[in-house]
């Protein structure tokens, strides 16, 4: 990202450059706002466009839970710490759990993995990933108001399930093996 806005401002500079020098001396000063502008607008656009090509990770690297707690750090904890570590674990849940059978690594790609990586792969890759988090955000949106009437007792032991789950994942290759 810096080194795309360090793109950007060495190309502005440019810009400004030759709308300095002579050759342009002639012209008014809104062609030369013009001529900049429409520059300026078309490198921009085109340094910062996404690749389509770009591969994607199975698993988001930007999904993964900061701590693991034991019950006695919950019990300390107030109702509306505990629903954020329960929406945290749900996400973590929904966005790796059905991928494992890929990978339970954040970063890897379909074509690391060794299938094509034809546009109907990414297609099918995209709409996973969109549809996993279309996934959450209803998720969560109905935990948000239903959850706070849940028992304290019951969300940390939901807390503490999850995490246990989540705590296998790191020892799924013991599984994995011929």
């Amino acid at each position: 990202m810096i080194k795309k806005l360090k793109l950007t401002l060495d190309i502005l500079n440019i810009c400004i450059d030759l709308l300095q020098r002579n050759n342009f001396k002639n012209m008014n000063m809104k062609t030369k706002l013009l001529v900049f502008c429409a520059i300026f607008f078309i490198t921009t656009s085109t340094i910062f466009s996404q690749k389509k090509d770009d591969p994607k990770g199975l698993i988001s690297q930007k999904v993964s839970i900061k701590k693991y707690h034991d019950r006695d750090e919950l019990d300390l904890m107030n109702k509306g710490e505990l629903l954020n570590l329960y929406i945290e674990r749900i996400e973590v849940i929904v966005k790796i759990l059905p991928n494992i059978a890929f990978t339970n690594k954040p970063g890897v790609t379909i074509k690391s993995l060794g299938i094509p990586d034809t546009k109907d792969h990414r297609k099918a890759l995209e709409e996973n990933i969109e549809a996993a988090s279309d996934y959450f955000d209803n998720t969560i949106e109905f935990q948000t108001k239903i959850l706070p009437y849940s028992d304290k007792t019951n969300l940390i032991a939901a807390i503490l399930f999850y995490e246990q789950t989540l705590k296998s994942l790191h020892t799924y290759n013991e599984f994995n093996q011929y």
